[in-house]
């Protein structure tokens, strides 16, 4: 009789502890929901057909996407999904140091032209003297024509490597992981910084991300493959969001030029065509449209793996942002999100405002 009165009140605590953390989380939750954004009060009066965007809630409901939010205005026109978490942005993080690079750039700390032989910058193995020719520049656009293994990389990128010396350094786009681990590793040898804290300090802070902190930020070494980490985020959407309208605003915020509206044109502007992409070219670690119907709304996207990105229309001064949670197997599996299925849901939602 006492074994099972001990078991009845241990099941009783259980039940208490559970319904405690229920009502803990649903109090989290709903401090997570407290936000500094604006918010469209109603759809229609902004604009918006809500039927038009319940059509493209509906597609946006059968891809496994886990979050959307999009900002037309500066406001809030409607969020999905759980837009507080904090997830793996992937590649999305090149577009982050771009901006970074935009500042020094601009302050005179960093030069496109600086050749890799002129950084002194090797690796694993020794880089032939046609690849110490490879700049700044070209690497923030993908041809540097250096291929050597590095961190971060998925089996396609491995498998499509091209052999050494293939190309000449600025004559050919390839999408390589070892140029954006090593514009890493330049950006903190130039500025005397690190890009993490740089990153918090110039951009992060002054936008108000209200999830985001300095340890959401690690530097991933794999040694074996490569000495320059690679440099990863977490991040949630509604903080992504806010980067993708400071470039909306031409890199402003609040009455200060966070990031060079001169660097926000460039970087964001074709600067290689990608002959493996249809709907894209290649700016300085952006993707730009390049085809219609696209280019004429002026699109530019920072794009990660399994569905990430940060798209921003500037013709329909709409930002658009949309995750996968990588961290459930599923979602890199079966979830994964690409470019076509995310332009199809982009165009649905402008549709939404064509009607109007």
């Amino acid at each position: 009789m006492v074994v099972k009165r001990k078991r009845k009140l241990l099941l009783l605590a259980g039940i208490v502890n559970i319904l405690a953390l229920s009502l803990i989380g649903c109090k989290n939750s709903s401090m997570q929901a407290e936000s500094t954004w604006e918010y469209h009060k109603n759809p229609a009066e902004a604009g918006w057909s809500p039927e038009k965007l319940q059509e493209a809630k509906d597609y946006y409901d059968s891809l496994g996407s886990t979050a959307a939010m999009a900002i037309y205005n500066g406001k809030v026109l409607f969020e999905w999904g759980d837009i507080t978490k904090k997830t793996s942005i992937h590649s999305v993080r090149k577009s982050f140091l771009s901006a970074l690079y935009g500042i020094h750039v601009h302050e005179g700390n960093i030069h496109l032209g600086e050749t890799l032989n002129e950084l002194e910058i090797s690796d694993n193995v020794t880089l032939s003297v046609l690849e110490e020719n490879a700049t700044i520049a070209d690497l923030l656009t993908s041809r540097s024509g250096i291929f050597l293994r590095a961190g971060e990389e998925s089996l396609l990128m491995r498998w499509n490597r091209p052999e050494r010396e293939s190309y000449v350094p600025g004559s050919q786009f390839h999408y390589n992981n070892w140029d954006f681990n090593v514009l890493g590793t330049i950006f903190n040898n130039k500025t005397n910084s690190d890009l993490f804290e740089e990153f918090n300090e110039r951009i992060a802070t002054p936008i108000g991300m209200e999830d985001y902190v300095l340890e959401d930020s690690i530097y991933k070494y794999e040694l074996k493959r490569s000495m320059h980490p690679s440099y990863l985020f977490r991040m949630s959407a509604r903080d992504m969001a806010r980067f993708g309208l400071l470039f909306l605003q031409d890199g402003q915020w609040a009455g200060q030029q966070l990031i060079p509206k001169e660097w926000i044109n460039e970087s964001t502007t074709v600067q290689t065509p990608v002959p493996t992409s249809i709907n894209y070219g290649y700016g300085y670690m952006w993707w730009v449209a390049d085809s219609s119907p696209f280019d004429k709304l002026g699109l530019y996207s920072a794009i990660g793996r399994y569905g990430q990105s940060i798209d921003i229309i500037p013709e329909a001064n709409l930002v658009f942002v949309h995750r996968v949670d990588s961290d459930r197997i599923i979602n890199r599996t079966v979830n994964h999100v690409n470019d076509k299925k995310r332009f199809t849901l982009l165009e649905k939602i402008l549709e939404a405002k064509a009607q109007n």
